[in-house]
């Protein structure tokens, strides 16, 4: 279960001038790429994402893709990788080199409520950080996956990891995994990610002053334990508080229980991470 990461009326406040505080920050990315544009979203622009949330399994994955358009992705480059029986959604920001980052997060639901929290947070965190960085000249390769079937077992992700050439897992430098934002705030879910990564998103949320816990979730999974088993070093971003079991895969997985604080500063936090991700060696990690 996730521990320190209670929501009290007032951590909430203090969540909310953090995020503030943040938007009105220049980025850290503008070191990196002085001489690109780059585009931060704001809190409100998170926020408006969430006020038509596809709560039908069967919308999720156009759904995705309308969000990644509007992030102005090329229609043309979004592509579907379909597998035996599952289906990602693709799209690759080409870097200077071929060595690879994958930023994921998966797209289907439960049967139960509108899969707000788990997981149209992390589409959409992931659809802002590729709005982001979609015109900054980067080192590595960034490829944004939308994960099938997350909630049957890893389908997707395994899939993805298992079609990898073994000459070729030592070109994917990282995998960041962002599940369930919008309750608490920005945790990595230690008990599916890679220890030397999971130290590192502490170490970024320190230097932006973002409030940040390791919290495992006992008993759950994601995408990123697909990568750790491959041996990429892969971690998952959650924003779960300790009664994230009476949200998650029921009725009560809705649009107006998210904290859209929290959001954003799951967002921020992964984009810190990506920028320097970037510019580290590619075996910094492993």
């Amino acid at each position: 279960m996730p521990h320190r990461s209670v929501v009290t009326v007032s951590a909430l406040a203090a969540l909310l001038r953090i995020a503030v505080a943040l938007a009105q920050t220049p980025a850290p990315i503008r070191a990196q790429a002085a001489t690109a544009p780059s585009r931060l979203s704001t809190p409100e622009e998170l926020q408006a994402e969430f006020a038509d949330v596809p709560c039908e399994d069967a919308d999720r994955q156009a759904a995705v893709r309308a969000l990644l358009v509007k992030a102005g992705a090329p229609p043309s480059a979004i592509r579907v990788e379909r597998f035996d029986d599952v289906e990602n959604l693709v799209l690759v920001k080409p870097g200077a080199t071929t060595e690879r980052i994958v930023v994921g997060a998966h797209y289907d639901k439960v049967r139960e409520g509108c899969g707000a929290i788990d997981n149209w947070t992390g589409q959409v965190a992931m659809a802002h950080l590729y709005r982001t960085l979609r015109d900054i000249p980067l080192r590595k390769t960034l490829v944004f996956v939308a994960f099938g079937r997350e909630e049957k077992g890893l389908v997707g992700s395994r899939a993805m990891t298992r079609a990898i050439p073994d000459a070729e897992v030592a070109g994917y430098c990282a995998m960041v995994n962002i599940d369930s934002l919008g309750v608490a705030t920005p945790q990595v879910a230690d008990n599916m990610s890679s220890k030397p990564l999971a130290r590192f998103a502490g170490d970024v949320a320190k230097e932006m002053e973002i409030p940040f816990a390791h919290a495992a979730i006992g008993r759950a999974n994601s995408d990123s334990s697909a990568f750790v088993a491959r041996r990429i070093p892969a971690v998952t971003l959650h924003g779960l508080s300790n009664d994230w079991a009476t949200l998650l895969h029921s009725r009560n997985d809705q649009a107006d229980r998210i904290h859209h604080a929290s959001v954003y500063l799951g967002y921020r936090l992964a984009l810190g991470m990506l920028v320097r991700l970037d510019a580290a060696a590619c075996d910094a990690y492993r």
